[in-house]
């Protein structure tokens, strides 16, 4: 008896697991589908000198997105898991993915600076809350948080010196 709860258990997790991949690479899909053109659109920036390569977006995006998925998962498993923090993940990676159509689609600099400034808030508002509940969640978290920092720099920097464009 013990060991089918066990497996209901490992058969629930893994459930969960593959459910907030797929909420997570969702988002991910939403913005990669603004950012179809992204590539040409960002070649006709101007850019500072410490502006990666278009190439390098996808796959660092693609780590992030699965990092991100097994945190959430990490904190969802947890008996304290709260309505809260979930909530702020979610919105997180709404905001995320409309930060794509804010700059790549609609071209629309200043919108897309304060989206990842919200971004950016709601990211430390979902590491406080995931912090309470599960701290390696916030571990994962980190690299996240590091990149969306740099491309609120980044964002900054291409809107101001664009002005013809974003």
């Amino acid at each position: 008896m013990q060991s089918s709860n066990f497996t209901r258990s490992i058969r629930t997790q893994a459930l969960g697991l593959v459910g907030w991949l797929l909420i997570t690479f969702a988002a991910a899909a939403l913005g990669a589908i603004a950012s179809v053109d992204a590539a040409v659109f960002y070649a006709e920036l101007i850019k500072p000198s410490w502006a990666p390569p278009a190439s390098v977006f996808g796959p660092v995006w693609s780590i992030l997105y699965l990092l991100m998925g097994v945190s959430v998962w990490l904190v969802w498993r947890e008996p304290q898991a709260t309505k809260q923090a979930l909530g702020l993940f979610v919105a997180q990676l709404s905001i995320n993915a409309l930060w794509s159509w804010l700059y790549f689609v609609w071209h629309l600099g200043a919108w897309s600076f304060v989206g990842v400034l919200l971004l950016l808030l709601l990211i430390v508002a979902t590491l406080f809350s995931f912090w309470k509940i599960r701290r390696m969640a916030v571990v994962l978290m980190i690299p996240y948080l590091l990149w969306v920092g740099f491309a609120a720099v980044l964002t900054w920097t291409t809107w101001q010196s664009n002005p013809m464009f974003l």
